[in-house]
Formats: structure tokens, C-alpha cells, sequence
């Protein structure tokens, strides 16, 4: 979440932003309005597509507090990245104030994207919605760890693992190519596999 504290700046500035600048006292006005009779209302959700990157929940938060109280924010992310899936869900503690979010914020330009925002029926809001609402995420630097794994030093068992599945994937292809009709041969890894090692290995005893 490296990015989120860069868009945090520009988040501000467009806290509070009508759509048409002309019309921007009455927007304020509006949102005013609907903020103040919050207390008095049931929560409404909202559903938020296209979310532009650096988006998060920090920002999703503080922008649409403009509206009135934000409860809860949920971005959906990726299990193995924790990158966004640029969709999300917020919760404000006003039913009204989640409608009149919903219109403003439906097809707002924001970094190049177009948002959408529509109003989640209550029928469809249910506990797993916001799971993992309230977690912390960081990115994982999965490159570097695809890398490391790739050049540890192997131990024998490994390393013929490593040669029986390019073995079989170097089958399939033949296989293929037989298929479509092609004389064609090629020496492969196997005629390697048994005077070649790899770079890293390092057999144990084990």
C-alpha cells in the first residue's frame, strides 16, 4: 500500500467537488443537509467499480466522509498479491446519504477512471461482506520471491523433480507437434538431463 499515501494529498483536494463547478454551494449545501439528519436513518451500502489505482481504503474513507459518517470500508483485494481488485463496498450510517452518494459519485471521472457507484439492496448485505474490512494490508514482493526460490541451492530429490517435470512437459510438446502432422525432432533436455546438473544444486545425504 506504498501508493496510498501518495494519492492521500490529492484525495483532499477533491474532497467536497460537485461534478459541475457551477453547481458546487448547492452540492455542499445538499450534502449538509443529508449529513445532519443521519442519526435518524438506517445504514445504507454502496457498491464502488472502477476504483483507479491508489485508490484505498484511507482514501475511499476520507472522500466519502464528505457525504456523512462512513461506518465501513471494504476494498477487495487479491489473497496472493493484496493488490486492489478496484472494486469496494462502503457502508454510511445514513440510508439517504448512501442514495445521494451513489448518484453523485455514478460515472465520476477520478484518475483516468470512470467510477461506478450504485446502492447495494439490504437484502444482498450480509456479515461476510465486510470480512477483512478492518485488516491492514501490505505489498508483497512476490517477484524476488519466485526469484529466491528459483536459485536456492537443491537437494537431490529436488532437483529430480525438477527434471521429471521438464521431462513430461518436453513429452507434450513433441507430442503436439506430432499431432499436427510435423516430422520434426529435436534433442531436448533429455539427452542433457544425465551429464548436466544445475547451477545451484547441492545434494545432501538425505
Amino acid at each position: 500500500m506504498a501508493n496510498e499515501n501518495n494519492e492521500e494529498g490529492n484525495t483532499k483536494e477533491m474532497a467536497t467537488l460537485a461534478l459541475d463547478s457551477n453547481k458546487q454551494k448547492e452540492f455542499e449545501d445538499r450534502v449538509k443537509r443529508i449529513s445532519a439528519t443521519a442519526n435518524d436513518l438506517t445504514p445504507g451500502v454502496i457498491y464502488l467499480g472502477h476504483i483507479p489505482h491508489g485508490f484505498y481504503e484511507g482514501q475511499i474513507r476520507k472522500f466519502f466522509s464528505q457525504f456523512g459518517t462512513v461506518n465501513k470500508v471494504r476494498l477487495s483485494r487479491s489473497k496472493k498479491t493484496a493488490r486492489s481488485k478496484g472494486y469496494a463496498f462502503v457502508e454510511f450510517s445514513c440510508d439517504e446519504v448512501a442514495k445521494i452518494a451513489a448518484e453523485t459519485m455514478d460515472n465520476y471521472m477520478m484518475f483516468g477512471r470512470l467510477l461506478k457507484c450504485k446502492v447495494v439492496s439490504k437484502e444482498k448485505v450480509h456479515p461476510r461482506l465486510w470480512k477483512g474490512s478492518e485488516r491492514k494490508f501490505y505489498s508483497i514482493p512476490r517477484q524476488q520471491e519466485e526469484i529466491t526460490k528459483h536459485n536456492k541451492e537443491k537437494s537431490k530429490k529436488e532437483h529430480e523433480k525438477q527434471v521429471e517435470n521438464i521431462l513430461k512437459k518436453e513429452k507434450r510438446k513433441r507430442k503436439k507437434i506430432k499431432d499436427l502432422g510435423i516430422d520434426y525432432d529435436f534433442p531436448g533436455y533429455a539427452s542433457e538431463v544425465k551429464t548436466k546438473l544445475p547451477k545451484h544444486t547441492k545434494f545432501s545425504d538425505k
